[in-house]
């Protein structure tokens, strides 16, 4: 807090593809006293620069300092299981589907897309309704108006289709304001596939046969089977061609003998839409989300001729399974314990994680009465921010355990129990103590929150 109130205050992260700089300043910069004066949690960056790209904010940004940290870690780029999970699934890829000729693969692989993206790409181009929840600040994170950190690596179909990509894999890191548990983290990593097929593709027919994707009848109908513009056919040999694909990839990843079920889904950038599912050690996993996709997608995206799938696959949520990290804190861990573990393994190879140390819980619960005005659900995500930004690494959980209106008082007020535990060495009770004090004062100077 005392940072903040700085007239300018300069924050430096190197990354390997680029610094994120947050020129930190009050939304009013006529004078330190005026400065002052600003309520602390209408204090923001003048701007932000990131992977090579300058951004102005305005009263839209709701990105923590906690935040900022993490984007200047590349994990895909480190000795982490998340690298060796990553290139597993690519050289899957790669080695099953080659260009004819065999000289090249299919699946070109981005994987240095700037982080920030337009509101239209995140959203927008994917279809996602204008009142969807994943629009709101209190589930994405706004550099300003127009612009926010990706919340999927979906975010760059668009811009690659039009560039005249046909068959791609992104991959990456993204970030969403979602709780904090042992298996949820505002940043994350996903891997996306998109691939696009002509008629003759789909169909591989022979020289003289002419089969259709697009209907010809005029206002066709949308179904629960198929989109209203393409042919059952087209839908038919497409699903085949996708649950294939994925069947292949589990098996790569889990073993053949791992029995596997598809369960209907919805996602509003394909129809239809399916989840994956195996059962691995006795238990059914959901591996990832796929679907036809849109052909209004498409078709905003200038391709008019072909149509296509897609996947998308949380990294996180298979590497925790496959090596058996019991929580997604450890793949941001510096600890040589950890990181040795994966040093110098091959992708392909089977490894399992072998804790280093188990240290107990501390617990603590922290109640106020919310400002007048803001809403429970808009309170939560910034409480989450601020537990993450002052307690870091210290943080294994927060649940919201109680909230109610006191009718007399026409006040909100809400209780969280915030689980603190070392993933290095046992907390002392005097430790957490300072270290939660501080978080009460923080939510108290940046939202002005009443203590109870």
């Amino acid at each position: 807090a005392a940072m903040l109130k700085c007239r300018v205050v300069i924050t430096r992260i190197g990354s390997p593809l680029g610094c994120i700089h947050a020129q930190w300043a009050p939304a009013s910069t006529a004078s330190t006293a005026q400065a002052d004066a600003v309520p602390p949690m209408r204090q923001r960056p003048a701007k932000l620069d990131a992977d090579g790209q300058s951004f102005v904010t305005d009263e839209k940004w709701n990105l923590s300092p906690a935040v900022i940290k993490l984007m200047e870690r590349r994990l895909l780029q480190e000795h982490n299981p998340l690298a060796l999970l990553k290139q597993r699934i690519v050289n899957h890829m790669h080695k099953t589907y080659r260009k004819p000729g065999g000289r090249s693969p299919t699946f070109a692989v981005c994987e240095t897309e700037p982080r920030v993206v337009s509101t239209f790409d995140n959203f927008d181009s994917l279809l996602t309704p204008a009142d969807h929840v994943s629009r709101r600040p209190s589930d994405t994170y706004y550099v300003n108006g127009e612009q926010c950190l990706r919340a999927h690596t979906s975010a760059h179909q668009h811009k690659l289709l039009r560039q005249g990509l046909d068959n791609f894999l992104v991959v990456g890191d993204v970030y969403r304001r979602d709780e904090v548990d042992a298996t949820h983290y505002p940043c994350f990593h996903q891997m996306e596939a998109v691939r696009l097929y002509s008629a003759d593709e789909l169909y591989q027919t022979r020289a003289g046969e002419d089969l259709p994707v697009f209907e010809t009848v005029p206002d066709a109908e949308r179904k629960k089977e198929k989109q209203e513009r393409h042919t059952e056919d087209a839908v038919k040999a497409l699903e085949i061609r996708l649950k294939s694909t994925l069947e292949d990839l589990s098996d790569a990843l889990f073993g053949p003998e791992c029995e596997k079920r598809w369960v209907d889904a919805y996602f509003p950038f394909t129809h239809p839409s399916y989840e994956l599912e195996v059962k691995y050690e006795g238990k059914w996993l959901e591996v990832l989300g796929c679907g036809i996709m849109e052909q209004k997608l498409l078709e905003s995206a200038g391709v008019t001729d072909k149509v296509g799938w897609a996947f998308g696959i949380g990294l996180e949520r298979i590497a925790m399974v496959l090596y058996g990290v019991p929580d997604i804190r450890l793949f941001w861990s510096r600890d040589s314990g950890f990181l040795s573990q994966f040093e110098g393994k091959l992708p392909e190879d089977d490894v399992k994680y072998r804790a280093i140390s188990a240290h107990p819980q501390v617990l603590f619960d922290i109640s106020f009465w919310l400002p007048a005005g803001v809403e429970f659900d808009d309170m939560k995500a910034d409480v989450c921010d601020v537990i993450r930004t002052s307690g870091g690494e210290l943080i294994e959980q927060v649940k919201l355990t109680d909230e109610f209106v006191n009718a007399k008082k026409g006040r909100k007020s809400q209780t969280y129990r915030i689980v603190y535990r070392s993933n290095e060495k046992a907390l002392a009770k005097e430790e957490v103590n300072a270290v939660h004090k501080a978080i009460e004062r923080e939510l108290v100077e940046k939202f002005g929150v009443t203590m109870r």
